[in-house]
């Protein structure tokens, strides 16, 4: 008997798997609310120079007299004239453009609080010539995503999920709490580099303990709810950032759930197979017995015992602790070989994924709407990826989905913003194929790693991906040199990285590769 009949036996999808499973996928949702959270808390608005203190409106002709205009007619965000400049406009600009002595914003700015009525930026001045640091402060929550999934991923095996989502929810409560709280721009970044380090844990801890209570056969409809959660959790934020503007207050409002999850996940139950994997199996029975009672099969549990648990379990033991090294595998060429193709797949596909959810306010439309219609367009390429990958299998719509996506985001790149709709087209289109190409690499990556390495596989791919989207926000930076150079960037990625996809072997209707020697001879 193996662990799959032992679930079976004490219930299978039973009351215990329907409670724990929700409060953990709820979890989930709200966790993904702090990956995009800067679209609104980091936000933008329109901007001038403050005037002199001792400017008299009224006298120095109103404000325009102060403020130089940009090509397109516009007031500067960064400059002012060093004294009032009289004169009637012309049709480029400003007469008084050409001769007025100009100079930085010395005495702040002033910031359209219509939308936005607090931010980071407006709080701490983050433009003009410190524009960069919300860029920086993203990719310094990246960082906090890539060292949790490391750090987090190794401690789950030794410590167990449960005690690391304990601390993963706590710590992302005080964290996500302090930022909120965070007196300068410094000791913000620092509470969200370890508020990324902890959604990360939480990600990985939820989902592993999740699957490991259910049966093999609903683990794939798991796996479907758990890709339309970001997409969910994005509709959520569009929602929650609309009513709450004020950045403190939405930064708080996404954080303290966190401390309500710290106090119920004391009552989750281990993962049985983790304790069995650990060679524990008294504390195996214990949980296996009381899933049981749970589930309303008391008596099937009381048939359970130590001895037989032993006797059942002996396989599953044994390959677990006959498993190589990550080190001694990659020894082996087709293992290398798979990595090496996976390696800049994964990253290419997180880099325009996350290089297009933050860039919200680059499209010209209002970001809420945005928000939304990026959102809403995942559900039907979910179903379409998911009909692509039957008919067509994971190899062509891995290579499709990237092509598509880099195609029209270099379309979003070229068209001008003045044809917004169209615009908008190309970049909705574009986030629909890039998360349907995130969708088929995390199942493709799953079908292509032998049994022997597959949760270590995948867990190695999604820290490599983050390196992508610690990347992204700092491509973003290049917008300086020319405003859609950002997005050339993350629509060229996909197209280029897109053929290496034809070094990989189809997966549809084979079996699942056990050992390296399987992998070896498709």
């Amino acid at each position: 008997m193996a662990f799959n009949d032992l679930l079976l036996q004490v219930g299978g999808v039973g009351r215990f798997q329907q409670i724990q499973v929700t409060l953990l996928m709820l979890s989930l949702l709200l966790g993904y609310l702090h990956n995009v959270l800067q679209n609104f808390t980091a936000a933008i608005p329109t901007h001038h120079c403050r005037l002199p203190a001792d400017t008299n409106l009224s006298q120095d002709e109103g404000l325009e007299a102060w403020l130089p205009r940009d090509r397109q007619g516009q007031p500067e965000s960064c400059l002012r004239f060093t004294s009032p400049q009289w004169g009637p406009p012309s049709t480029n600009g400003t007469e008084f453009n050409i001769t007025g002595a100009l100079e930085l914003c010395t005495d702040g700015w002033i910031y359209d609080n219509s939308t936005f009525p607090s931010t980071i930026v407006t709080e701490w001045d983050l433009v003009c010539t410190s524009k960069t640091l919300p860029q920086l402060s993203q990719a310094t929550y990246m960082a906090g995503l890539l060292i949790g999934s490391v750090a987090f991923g190794t401690l789950s095996d030794r410590l167990g999920r449960r005690k690391l989502l304990i601390w993963t929810y706590l710590q992302i409560a005080v964290s996500g709490s302090c930022a909120a709280f965070a007196p300068n721009f410094p000791t913000y970044c620092t509470c969200r580099f370890f508020s990324g380090m902890a959604i990360n844990g939480i990600n990985c801890n939820s989902m592993t303990l999740s699957m490991e209570w259910l049966p093999i056969h609903v683990r794939p409809r798991l796996g479907f709810i758990i890709g339309f959660l970001p997409s969910l959790s994005q509709l959520l934020l569009a929602g929650l950032a609309y009513a709450v503007p004020q950045w403190r207050y939405l930064q708080l409002m996404v954080s303290l759930p966190f401390f309500v999850f710290s106090i119920y996940s004391v009552f989750f139950i281990e993962s049985a197979l983790w304790y069995s994997c650990s060679g524990r199996l008294d504390l195996t029975l214990k949980a296996l017995q009381r899933v049981a009672q749970i589930n309303g099969k008391q008596d099937e549990g009381e048939k359970l015992n130590t001895e037989g648990l032993k006797a059942n379990l002996q396989k599953d033991l044994a390959v677990n602790q006959a498993q190589p090294s990550m080190l001694q595998l990659l020894r082996f060429p087709a293992v290398r070989h798979l990595s090496l193709c996976l390696l800049p797949l994964c990253s290419t596909v997180f880099f325009s994924f996350y290089g297009m959810v933050m860039s919200l306010q680059t499209f010209g439309m209002n970001i809420y709407l945005t928000q939304t219609l990026f959102a809403a367009v995942d559900l039907p390429f979910h179903f379409l990826v998911f009909l692509s990958t039957k008919a067509l299998g994971r190899k062509l719509t891995q290579m499709g989905s990237m092509l598509l996506s880099g195609i029209c985001i270099l379309a979003c790149a070229l068209v001008s913003v003045d044809h917004l709709y169209l615009r908008m087209t190309m970049a909705v289109i574009g986030k629909g194929c890039i998360t349907a190409s995130l969708g088929c690499i995390v199942v493709y990556t799953g079908e292509l790693y032998p049994t022997v390495m597959r949760q270590r596989g995948l867990s190695i791919m999604t820290a490599w991906a983050n390196t992508g989207s610690i990347l992204s926000p700092l491509v973003a930076m290049t917008a300086d040199l020319y405003p859609s150079l950002p997005l050339f960037i993350y629509g060229a990625a996909p197209v280029a990285m897109s053929t290496i996809t034809v070094l990989l072997p189809e997966t549809v209707g084979q079996p699942l590769p056990n050992t390296v020697q399987d992998l070896e001879n498709r």
